[in-house]
């Protein structure tokens, strides 16, 4: 009897792979939660905060209905995940969302001491991850946070380039039909 041996491909680890889809999946849920925000007239970003394999923390954009700047995805799930394990330092987590990282979040996940971040579509008007900056970082801060980029890069993208159109088109015909009045 003759054995069969399948080659793996390079770089083709289990263990890789399984960590690869439960990165999709939280991320998925990112994507979840920014339809929320959408839903709610805000800005469609998501984020979940993982720690030991738990969602501990989510959130979704909140700033316009809030009337609170600070209400960005990132802000709300770090609040809910300090309440979770009531501290607000997160050694370990790991912060999945959907859009880059403005000055602000990078900033309190380096102040919360995060273990990584990992988001979906680059900020190229206010990313702080590397896209116009990088606080996470950044040589004099205390804590370095790990960042990986890219995660669902297109479905994250279109999510928002789909409203940011949408938004457009509204806000076109709101001024068509004040014009006709």
């Amino acid at each position: 009897m003759r054995e069969t041996v399948t080659e793996q491909e390079p770089n083709q680890n289990p263990e890789q792979n399984l960590t690869q889809s439960q990165d999709e999946l939280y991320m998925r849920r990112a994507i979840e939660l920014a339809g929320n925000a959408e839903a709610e007239g805000e800005v469609p970003v998501g984020a979940v905060v993982v720690l030991d394999g738990q969602v501990i923390g989510e959130g979704w954009n909140r700033s316009i209905g809030q009337h609170d700047a600070t209400a960005h995805a990132e802000i709300m799930a770090l609040r809910q995940a300090g309440k979770v394990v009531q501290n607000y330092r997160l050694l370990d987590a790991v912060m999945y969302v959907t859009l880059e990282p403005c000055p602000m979040c990078a900033g309190a996940m380096v102040h919360c001491r995060i273990g990584k971040v990992i988001y979906g579509a680059p900020d190229l008007k206010t990313g702080a991850a590397g896209s116009i900056m990088n606080l996470l970082s950044y040589e004099q801060v205390n804590h370095h946070v790990m960042c990986e980029s890219g995660l669902l890069e297109q479905e994250c993208r279109a999510q928002l380039q789909a409203f940011f159109k949408r938004r457009r088109a509204e806000k076109k015909a709101e001024k068509q039909a004040r014009r006709a009045q």
